[in-house]
């Protein structure tokens, strides 16, 4: 016996060093020098080839050399995503890795070299070979110039501190493949494990934070400087936080050492240090012990992953108890080191199971020591807040409205889809909480709540510092789980599926009821009906494999409503047609809020909201608008809005109904039909009425990520104006039939946009199209070009004047389009403003219309930041006179791009205007007051 006791314990350390041999090696001697930001870096790197092939050359991560360049991937990345701070930092704000050289005392390294397309991998070429279980060691001296943290929160601060992420080459993921991935700001390093070695000089007056163990080389120290030596085994990264007034604060919780730099103010230490070893127990027990002796978080990682609804709220509300906001805080980040240091899992392709079990064991930590949370915290309790659905909603239920957004948008991926193929939205937000609901999904189908928990530790366990994957989570699942759950990994995982089903039909028999279930979608996942007397909860029945429809019968037990998702754990996109009522033909009652609020499927939603409108005519007016539009979209709005011009005294308003539906995931994706209404003054006492049914058809490519967009829109518009007896309009009531087909392929640096326009009315017919193009170069150089070309097919409306011309400067706007604060107006302020279309002139000519054919061209470029200088010129072609040239000239002023700028006219046809009088009235100005349109400004960043 003892004998048997002796050779497990020799094997069990066998196996240990076998561990510790396979791992690679990493010895790094650095000395930081913070006046110019610099590392200076001498490093041995000892690779070994666990693989079952034949390594012919190597691959490194140099993720520091990223910052480069405007132009490699990372920048690329930044433009993309609509941040400007990257593409106009000044240079030295920029980092980069200066490598000296790559060798190996036994010469087997023939040469080393970058791609210009991916400047932050290296390739290492061997002259012989590196055979399985074979090892190499060489060496590198490199400088490492670190980027400012405006970009990622790493690099240097302004206060001379540093956050070190991704500052020294490390060896990249073999697995049958090459796992090279160029850093894009999704913070997705895959590293394998290694071993290393940190030697560090730097000023003494520094305190370095990490998570390795760390001491002070008394031999190398002085009174100017200190040599630091960190060092940890099977390590996929080394964050360092190098301060000069720490910032940190750390805490014994059992055999763990925590340091965090995250704080919340008024928590005394003994509540932090409290919620600490509460979140730390919850992990370890749900997980399993966490394998190294110190763990870090700080407020950079959380800012980069924030809890988002908490993370958007002002300090000043304080909506959540005492110690709860930082407990969250910590929780979402302890729990993601913890999870990313110690499962070696692709970040890039198979992200998924990571953040599923991430999610859910937020959930899970807030349903075991929060239950009552409330979404908005204590601002649930306040009178007035508290009449919204929103406050009815638990702390849990934003994960499943994250994902329900970008659903109802029409913009969700599948969880399998490389993080850098995500919409940002999904990168940050949706994909993640699609995968944690998912796992609450699963757990409430499987009907036990310990399945789920229980693989999660096991595959925990089995994979602790391994290269692992989700294929293995799901072997570890499959054998525990007692239901055919395929339907979780083939549908829900690996698409973008939407849930949806509804009641078509509930029949009552004598004992039983037959229910009807439509699948609205093509997959092949569950639903549950639950059985309700009253509001009792009488019966739950799950339904599977409905392929387009599926009939069941349950037990009548005097049941009053049937609800599919009764506890709605299913991350269904639409669940307003879930519940059937069988004692009454009404489904769900009314129910009326004020303002806008979350949807609420238990009730028919109608909103009411107070309006504000100007224009010089009807003067302020003021209406209610009711709406049935929640904070996230749904396919069917409708607004009606009665309103009073408190100068015309009048009564008006207006309303409009559309649909949309999505017909595919990419190419012709989207249908929109719909009509809309609406009465205000045109001109002084006099009102129009313009109704215009119309059909639209969105295209968009396969890649969400493109901007690439393209719409065809189909519509007639019907207008219907008073007569003035005084200035009478010989065609005061018009229809306009109207296609115009729109792309548009805008990015930071570069916008590209046409668009084809037909208009046929009983008296006219006009073609016209416009090309918009704008550059930002590298040197920040901006240019903006735009082209306009109309032409009249036939034109009999003489005795309209140039009400139906193509405008050389300001369009009447006969199918009122525009938000013109006063389109009649011919003087006065109100009359300086102009929209660019059509002819796109800012100053006002002799010839200001056409009733034949107009051709121009506008271009500006900027002079300093915001200042710009334009330049047009054109062609009017009017019926019997001989085309026109025109031109002017001036100063752009673009204070919010397209949204609020002023024009100050230089020269055109009318001479030099600078010099003129009444100068003032030739200023021209755009602006914009409708919130939505603002609110675009900010959320492209986010889509």
């Amino acid at each position: 016996m003892r004998n048997h006791r002796f050779l497990h314990i020799v094997l069990l350390y066998f196996a240990f060093i076998c561990t510790l041999y396979s791992q690679h090696q990493i010895t790094i001697s650095s000395t930081l020098y913070p006046e110019s930001n610099t590392i200076q870096i001498e490093q041995e790197i000892v690779y070994n080839n666990t693989s079952n092939d034949t390594l012919a050359s190597l691959y490194l991560n140099d993720w520091a050399n990223s910052f480069s360049s405007k132009t490699t991937p990372l920048g690329k990345r930044f433009s993309e995503d609509f941040l400007k701070r990257f593409h106009y930092a000044k240079e030295h704000e920029r980092g980069y890795t200066a490598i000296k050289f790559i060798t190996a005392d036994d010469s087997r390294i023939a040469s080393w070299k970058r791609y210009d397309s991916v400047p932050d991998i290296v390739q290492v070429q061997l002259r012989t070979p590196l055979l399985p279980s074979e090892k190499i060691a060489f060496r590198l001296q490199y400088d490492v110039k670190l980027p400012s943290d405006k970009f990622t929160r790493y690099g240097y601060h302004d206060n001379g501190d540093f956050s070190l992420k991704y500052w020294y080459i490390s060896p990249s993921v073999y697995t049958n493949k090459w796992n090279t991935y160029s850093n894009k700001n999704l913070n997705d390093l895959y590293n394998p494990l290694s071993d290393l070695h940190i030697k560090m000089r730097l000023p003494s007056s520094y305190k370095i934070h990490s998570e390795l163990q760390q001491y002070i080389i008394p031999d190398e120290t002085t009174e100017e400087t200190q040599t630091i030596q960190l060092s940890g085994k099977q390590r996929n990264k080394a964050n360092l936080y190098i301060e000069k007034d720490s910032s940190f604060y750390d805490y014994q919780i059992n055999d763990l050492k925590f340091i965090s730099n995250i704080d919340e103010k008024d928590i005394a230490p003994e509540l932090k240090s409290i919620a600490i070893h509460k979140i730390l127990t919850f992990l370890e027990a749900r997980l399993g012990k966490y394998p190294f002796e110190k763990i870090i978080t700080s407020q950079k990682e959380y800012k980069n992953s924030p809890v988002y609804g908490l993370n958007q709220l002002p300090d000043i509300l304080r909506p959540f108890p005492d110690g709860f906001q930082y407990e969250i805080k910590q929780l979402k980040t302890i729990s993601k080191n913890y999870i990313e240091n110690t499962l070696l899992i692709d970040p890039r392709y198979d992200a998924w199971i990571k953040d599923a079990i991430h999610v859910y064991l937020m959930i899970a930590y807030t349903e075991q020591y929060y239950p009552e949370m409330k979404m908005i915290g204590n601002l649930s309790k306040i009178i007035g807040v508290r009449w919204f659905h929103a406050a009815d909603l638990d702390f849990n239920d934003q994960y499943f409205l994250g994902y329900k957004n970008v659903a109802r948008l029409f913009l969700d991926q599948s969880l399998t889809t490389p993080q850098d193929k995500l919409v940002k939205f999904n990168k940050n937000i949706a994909n993640a909480y699609k995968a944690g609901v998912g796992f609450k999904y699963l757990e409430d189908y499987l009907e036990d709540d310990n399945v789920i928990p229980l693989s999660i530790q096991k595959y925990y366990s089995e994979n602790l510092l391994k290269l692992t994957d989700s294929k293995k989570f799901e072997a570890t699942l499959s054998p525990l789980t007692p239901k055919n759950i395929e339907w979780f990994f083939e549908d829900y995982i690996n698409t973008n599926s939407k849930i949806d089903f509804k009641f078509k039909s509930v029949k009552k028999r004598k004992d039983s009821i037959e229910v009807t279930i439509k699948n609205k979608s093509y997959n092949a996942m569950p639903v549950s009906v639950v059985g309700l007397r009253k509001k009792e909860y009488v019966s739950k029945t799950w339904v599977t494999d409905i392929t387009g429809t599926k009939t069941i019968k349950i037990p009548n037990e005097g049941l009053t409503k049937l609800v599919l998702d009764y506890d709605q754990k299913i991350p269904e996109t639409n669940r307003r047609d879930n519940y059937r009522n069988l004692k009454w033909i009404q489904n769900k009652p009314f129910q009326f809020r004020f303002f806008q609020d979350i949807e609420d499927p238990t009730y028919n939603q109608i909103f009411f909201i107070p309006e504000f409108e100007f224009n010089v005519y009807d003067g302020f007016t003021i209406g209610s608008k009711f709406h049935n539009k929640t904070v996230i979209r749904r396919p069917f709005n409708y607004n009606i809005t009665p309103s009073y011009g408190f100068k015309s005294q009048k009564l008006l308003g207006s309303a409009s109904l559309s649909y949309r539906r999505q017909i595919a995931d990419y190419g012709l994706y989207q249908i929109r039909y719909g009509i809309s209404g609406n009465t205000y003054s045109y001109a002084p006492d006099l009102l129009y009425q313009r109704v215009s049914p119309f059909i639209s058809f969105s295209f968009r490519p396969e890649d969400l990520r493109s901007n690439q967009r393209q719409r065809l829109t189909v519509r007639s518009v019907n207008v219907f104006r008073e007569r003035a007896e005084e200035n009478p309009v010989n065609t005061p009531d018009y229809s306009v039939f109207n296609t115009r087909y729109l792309y548009s392929d805008n990015n930071l640096l570069n916008i590209f946009n046409y668009s084809i326009d037909y208009q046929l009315a009983k008296n006219f017919s006009k073609l016209s199209t416009t090309f918009k193009y704008r550059k930002i170069f590298l040197n920040n150089r901006q240019l903006n070009l735009r082209l306009f070309a109309g032409t009249f097919i036939f034109n009999d409306t003489s005795r309209d004047g140039d009400f139906f011309s193509f405008a050389l400067d300001r369009p009447t706007d006969y199918l009122f389009d525009y938000s013109y604060l006063g389109r009649s107006e011919s003087t006065g302020l109100v009359s300086q403003q102009i929209i660019l279309a059509e002819g796109g002139f800012k100053s006002k000519l002799d010839y200001s219309f056409s009733n034949q054919w107009l051709t121009t061209f506008n271009a500006d470029s900027n002079i300093w930041k915001w200042i710009f200088a334009y330049g047009d010129v054109g062609f009017v072609k009017n019926k019997g006179v001989s085309p026109k040239f025109v031109f002017d000239t001036g100063i752009r002023l673009s204070l919010v791009a397209d949204y609020f700028e002023v024009f100050l006219p230089i020269a055109s046809n009318n001479g030099w205007e600078i010099a003129q009088p009444n100068y003032n009235e030739k200023i021209r100005f755009i602006i914009t007051l409708s919130p939505q349109t603002l609110i675009s400004l900010f959320t492209r960043e986010w889509y």
